[in-house]
């Protein structure tokens, strides 16, 4: 029965797919803990999550059999032992484990009990739900290992305690979302604590995989409640716990906290580390966007370059005759001040062609909204023609507002491949713009400027697609201070007309808000992925149909 013991938590990031990758990793993090008893790595951390629908491939559950084989073969060194994060298949059906390797063997397999079926997890359909599970006896220490969900409920846990369990270990992969932390640290971890009276390891990744952005901020709770340690979030970290048994409890020593980051950082980050994944792991060689001089074109192209470097971003104004001067000379100066690559190639010949095409078929039609979006199209094709020529990932702009109420064009201003400001309110982007041009984010260190990165009327002015003269997003919709109210209320809250009516909203501009939201799904439908940032984002969190007569006024 051993007193002490060295616990190293790998908080790191994943390839979805490439298990030998993935298991080259972790055995390259385990040379770096040979100090250790026990490493522990994040959840499914061999195959990658959110696996989706690829675990259903029999070839890859194959695959991580024999990658599993591996990593336990090479515990034989007499290191540490590792607790591995994998999908095994038994009889026809599949499970998320968590399995212990120790002396060159599978020594022990723990099945995931509850399965998160909502907002973007669906476990269900992949993974059979396990037994609950009995502590891993690991030289002479019962080790309860909650995997994920299993700590957000309390019968796991409970069942843990009951069995024996001394320490709780818990490896996760829950993705970002605005204020978490609080989450995870005070209503789950401290309550399983305080249930349980055990100390809770919690380990999280990090990293981006499509919309989903993993924070790390991984943490180990004694059963006094206090934090022993802190991780960083964002960044990759391997730690070393030290642990001790005192008076029958087991505690582990202090070490490190460091603090997390705070709103509007957090946000800012998610984006910065959401496209940086994105964009190298599909081996883009950099992005190309639209910067029209307006405030959602130069949030992006500052992102870009905190991600991926000034040299990978490349940024085109395209004018028409509706371009103000002062659009002009902003999207100039944005890309001054961020460094990066500007070209200015006008839309008018195209949209003179345009006319002509049609004018035969429009004949004794007024111009409406058609030659706007017939502008929006031509930049979209514009753009996507760059991409194709170089390489480069089309980069969309469009904030959630736009999204949620449809005005954004199909083809337009919707085409590309990724969106850091799709789960991003419109006034949301405010905040970040005035928050970056005083502050470089802690991802953003080695490749963005310090100091402003846009002109102080980019923020100041009234936002304008510039598609007819003097136009202002407010002679439409109405002020952002208003809409995203409303927008939260009927997106992230699900609230009716006339709920939002009790908190003091016009009733006829919130049922107008209702129904601009839900004919547009259909455009939602078709955008890119983008940057997962609070509790329903449209697209894994949010699935409505598109054919949909119910309105709640």
């Amino acid at each position: 029965m051993t007193d002490k013991l060295v616990i190293a938590l790998a908080q790191m990031t994943q390839s979805v797919g490439d298990l030998a990758a993935n298991a080259d990793a972790m055995l390259e993090w385990r040379t770096r803990a040979m100090e250790a008893d026990l490493i522990v790595y994040p959840e499914l951390q061999l195959i990658g999550y959110p696996p989706e629908d690829l675990v259903l491939k029999p070839a890859l559950v194959d695959r991580a059999n024999h990658e599993l084989d591996r990593l336990a073969q090479a515990t034989a060194d007499g290191g540490p032992a590792m607790l591995v994060g994998t999908v095994v298949a038994s009889q026809g059906v599949l499970f998320n484990v968590v399995a212990l390797l120790e002396d060159g063997a599978v020594t022990a397999i723990r099945q995931k009990r509850e399965l998160p079926n909502y907002g973007t997890f669906d476990e269900k359909r992949l993974f059979a739900p396990g037994p609950l599970p009995a502590p891993i006896d690991f030289r002479g220490v019962k080790i309860g290992v909650p995997i994920c969900e299993d700590i957000w409920f309390p019968f796991v846990t409970a069942h843990l305690r009951a069995e024996g369990a001394e320490i709780l270990i818990s490896p996760n992969g829950s993705p970002f979302e605005v204020d978490k932390d609080d989450r995870r640290i005070n209503a789950v971890a401290g309550t399983r604590v305080r249930e349980t009276g055990l100390p809770l390891v919690y380990l999280n990744r990090v990293g981006g995989q499509d919309e989903l952005v993993f924070d790390g901020a991984s943490f180990v709770m004694n059963g006094d409640l206090s934090l022993a340690h802190q991780l960083p979030d964002w960044e990759e970290a391997l730690v070393l716990t030290h642990w001790e048994k005192w008076e029958g409890q087991w505690v582990c020593l202090p070490g490190e906290r460091h603090v997390l980051d705070e709103r509007p950082a957090d946000i800012y980050n998610a984006m910065v580390l959401g496209l940086r994944d994105y964009v190298n792991k599909n081996r883009f060689p950099g992005v190309v966007l639209g910067l029209s001089g307006g405030i959602d074109s130069a949030l992006s192209a500052a992102v870009a370059v905190d991600a991926l470097g000034a040299d990978r971003v490349w940024c085109v104004m395209m004018p028409s005759r509706f371009t103000s001067r002062e659009s002009l000379d902003d999207a100039i100066e944005c890309a001054r001040l961020l460094g990066v690559r500007y070209d200015s190639i006008p839309i008018e010949p195209a949209v003179e062609a345009f006319d002509a095409m049609l004018a035969d078929v429009f004949t004794g039609r007024q111009r409406d909204l058609t030659e706007e979006n017939i502008q929006s199209r031509i930049r979209g094709v514009t753009l996507m023609a760059l991409s194709n020529k170089y390489g480069h990932m089309l980069l969309t702009t469009g904030n959630k507002s736009e999204m949620s109420v449809g005005y954004a064009t199909i083809y337009g201003d919707m085409a590309g491949g990724y969106s850091v400001l799709k789960d991003a309110y419109k006034t949301t982007v405010f905040d970040l713009c005035r928050w970056r041009n005083e502050n470089v984010p802690s991802l953003g260190e080695a490749f963005g400027p310090e100091g402003p990165v846009m002109p102080d009327r980019v923020i100041t002015k009234p936002p304008s697609a510039e598609l007819r003269d003097n136009q202002k997003d407010e002679d439409s919709l109405p002020p952002y201070e208003v809409l995203d109210p409303i927008l939260y209320g009927l997106v992230e809250e699900e609230l009716s007309v006339e709920q939002l009516v009790a908190r003091g909203f016009d009733k006829d501009t919130v049922a107008r808000i209702e129904r601009l939201l839900y004919v547009a799904e259909y455009k939602r439908r078709q955008s890119p992925p983008g940057v997962k940032l609070g509790m329903r984002n449209f697209g894994r969190d949010r699935r409505y149909p598109i054919t949909n007569a119910f309105r709640t006024l």
